[in-house]
């Protein structure tokens, strides 16, 4: 049955998936300096890497331009080598109004490990307001001791908490974080025609999610096709259960600029809108050190 409710789900998933599985760089990820391709800085970490990133994109489907916006944001935290990353998606203009301008949040707190090299969860929490109603979703990592601490709210606005065991060898990243290792290729090298299986948060259904870089003959044959803008240089496919997304196959597509953030990206045949689309419209760093 389509509702409301799965109305605003499907615009706040394209905000916020064009966002996060996309950007990559083809750098080292070792923790030795990288040199970043579109700004010839050093640094030292992953987490000075992308500190004062900030992503915006806009959301159209059919006919409709801007019905909801997303925003992602890289910053330091005062504990040493600790950062946060928040990914905010909302609706807007006249679907804003008919939609009670739902804001879908995401915060992602993390620290660094492996030298500096790698970003691990310490907690994620998920905040979606609809109106004056709000649900909340968070989740706590103590890997010394093992423990997720998993807490959900309410309709009366009271938290149930769950403890669930880290089991021993494993890491929880979230998708959030997990973004962050993917485009410092924590995760491998990025090439053409290479295949990444990405780990992500636990939920109920698959922890990972596929993402395939096109062959320099299918980016081609794409660029022909589409006719994508001067910025666009490579082509990706991403897919995911098809649930989490709402579409017959589960697959969104994108393309990256040469310094390799997204700058489009499309969710293919989402059930009752089609293709729903998103683009960057604004992306800034604003932390040099």
């Amino acid at each position: 049955m389509i509702t409301r409710r799965y109305f605003l789900r499907q615009l706040a998933i394209l905000g916020l998936m064009i966002v996060h599985p996309f950007r990559l760089f083809v750098q080292s990820t070792q923790a030795s300096p990288v040199q970043t391709p579109d700004s010839g800085a050093v640094h030292k970490t992953i987490g000075d890497h992308f500190a004062g990133e900030e992503l915006g994109y806009d959301v159209d489907f059919w006919f409709l331009k801007r019905v909801a916006t997303a925003k992602m944001h890289f910053t330091r935290l005062p504990e040493r080598g600790r950062y946060a990353a928040t990914l905010k998606g909302q609706t807007v203009g006249l679907v804003g109004w008919l939609s009670r301008y739902r804001v879908d949040s995401y915060r992602a707190v993390m620290e660094e490990v492996q030298g500096g090299g790698r970003l691990r969860s310490v907690s994620f929490e998920e905040y979606v307001k609809i109106g004056s109603k709000v649900r909340k979703n968070n989740h706590y990592f103590d890997h010394d001791k093992g423990i997720w601490v998993h807490e959900t709210s309410r309709r009366d606005g009271t938290m149930i908490r769950r403890q669930h065991p880290i089991p021993k060898g494993k890491s929880y990243d979230d998708f959030v974080t997990a973004s962050y290792n993917f485009r410092y290729q924590v995760y491998g090298t990025v090439e053409r025609g290479k295949r990444f299986v990405v780990p992500t948060f636990p939920r109920k259904g698959p922890s990972s999610y596929e993402i395939k870089i096109a062959p320099k003959g299918e980016e081609e044959a794409r660029r022909k096709k589409e006719r994508p803008g001067e910025d666009s240089s490579f082509f990706i496919t991403l897919t995911l259960d098809p649930e989490v997304v709402n579409s017959k196959e589960g697959v969104i597509e994108g393309w990256l600029a040469d310094g390799l953030y997204p700058v489009s990206g499309t969710i293919k045949d989402a059930v009752l809108f089609g293709d729903v689309k998103g683009r960057l419209i604004k992306r800034t760093k604003t932390d040099r050190s």
